[in-house]
């Protein structure tokens, strides 16, 4: 498929050819859902925890004698009926990773990237590289490029984006990554994806080699 390059104000400067296989494939919502939680559950610290019967203080003597007064048999005044007593099937702490196949990921990325293009949220420019450190002028950048909510900056390491970096890292809802950093997360969370034109043929590339 081949889409328009424009520059950093909104102009074309030129087309850019890219993998079908990675930015016009089929969909697959299942893979990104699964993606998704998969990121989000390693997030998660695990670190709840409640005491059960065994790990509340006291308890250490029947509360009453075995047989002969009608009710029913007790051991200690710890356990989960009582008031003060231990919790039953409580949380422990625990990890909520869980492993997903790496082809699935990949074709979670595929989906998400061809779901941008299909939104038409999808916007490659010839570069990253700006003049200067000043968030104002990159924010203005951004909004001429049709930023006005989230937006995912895809770069490639290779490129020169440190003065674009420094730039965005305080705007709001403006998320900068290279293609090695790129995620489903990411890039679902953001309405507007731009990438530079060496980052969207690097991903194309590495992702379309399946």
């Amino acid at each position: 498929m081949k889409l328009d390059v424009l520059d950093l104000t909104g102009k074309k400067v030129g087309d850019v050819e890219l993998a079908d296989s990675v930015y016009a494939c089929e969909v697959n919502e299942q893979a990104v859902f699964d993606a998704i939680l998969r990121q989000q559950s390693s997030l998660r610290q695990g670190t709840h925890a409640v005491k059960g019967r065994s790990d509340v203080s006291g308890g250490g003597k029947k509360p009453f004698r075995q047989k002969g007064t009608g009710r029913a048999r007790q051991g200690t005044t710890r356990a989960v009926q009582y008031r003060h007593g231990g919790v039953a099937f409580g949380p422990t702490p625990r990890s909520h990773t869980f492993k997903l196949n790496r082809k699935v990921r990949r074709l979670a990325l595929k989906s998400g990237l061809t779901m941008k293009v299909n939104e038409s949220n999808l916007v490659v420019v010839d570069s990253m590289n700006v003049p200067a450190i000043k968030t104002k002028d990159f924010a203005k950048t951004l909004t001429t490029l049709g930023v006005d909510r989230k937006a995912l900056l895809v770069v490639d390491v290779e490129e020169e984006f440190d003065n674009a970096y420094m730039s965005s890292r305080n705007l709001q809802n403006v998320v900068m990554t290279t293609v090695e950093g790129l995620n489903i997360f990411d890039l679902q969370n953001a309405n507007k994806l731009i990438m530079t034109k060496a980052a969207a043929v690097k991903t194309g590339e590495v992702l379309g080699n399946e």
